[in-house]
Parts: structure tokens; C-alpha cells; sequence
């Protein structure tokens, strides 16, 4: 399951905090703010897609997150992948270290990350 582009941007303030109540999640939004009920409808499709609950304070409730950022993406990326680059990683690591103007620094350091996945693969 998938979140649209907005839902993300409310699950990058939910991861960043944690947990929150939506009049915090509200305060993290640029100017200007989105209503109210509009976070609120929201949250209630997010839960409803399994990515975040809630405890129950009273009336408020306090949302968290049930998937950790990393899965996310990693699924995001993975689904990246298989449908853009026929499923493999080297179509998608070529694409990605020539269209997407990397330093020779920011190449080099992504080689150290490659040769040490290698590494620890070979132990």
C-alpha cells in the first residue's frame, strides 16, 4: 500500500516526532496551515491504509507510527526499481550516478558504501 504525496508529508513529521497529537502535527505544516479537518481526514486514512495508530487521552488522541521511515522507503525504492528498471539494481545505480549530477566526492563516498556492503556480505 501506497501513500499520496501528502499523507508522506504528514508521516515525515510523524517519524521525525515520534508521536504526536495532531495539534502538534498541525504546528510542523509550512504557511499556511492546512485546516484542521482536513490533518484530521488525513491521519484517519493513513491509519486506515495500517501506517500509524493511536492511544486515546481523554478525547485527543496521540498518533505513532507503526512502519519505521526506513521500510517505507526501502519498499518505495524497491518498487522503484522493479517498475522502472526491469528489476535490476544496475540499471537503477547507472541511471542514478549519471542523471543525478553526483560530486566525484558524493560518488566516492558511494563506492566506500558499496565496497563495505561487499565486505560485509563476503564475511
Amino acid at each position: 500500500m501506497q501513500l499520496s504525496k501528502t499523507e508522506e508529508q504528514l508521516m515525515q513529521y510523524l517519524w521525525k516526532r515520534k508521536k504526536a497529537f495532531l495539534k502538534e502535527l498541525l504546528e510542523d505544516f509550512p504557511e499556511p496551515k492546512p485546516a484542521t479537518t482536513t490533518v484530521a481526514t488525513l491521519l484517519k486514512r493513513i491509519a486506515d491504509k495500517g501506517f500509524i495508530d493511536y492511544k486515546l487521552f481523554g478525547k485527543s488522541r496521540e498518533y505513532f507510527p507503526l512502519i519505521k521511515k526506513t521500510d517505507y522507503f526501502s519498499k518505495h525504492v524497491n518498487g522503484l526499481i522493479k517498475n522502472f528498471f526491469n528489476d535490476s539494481a544496475s540499471q537503477f545505480a547507472s541511471f542514478f550516478t549519471k542523471e543525478t549530477n553526483l560530486s566525484t566526492e558524493e560518488l566516492e563516498d558511494l563506492k566506500k558504501i558499496i565496497d563495505g556492503q561487499i565486505k560485509k556480505q563476503q564475511q
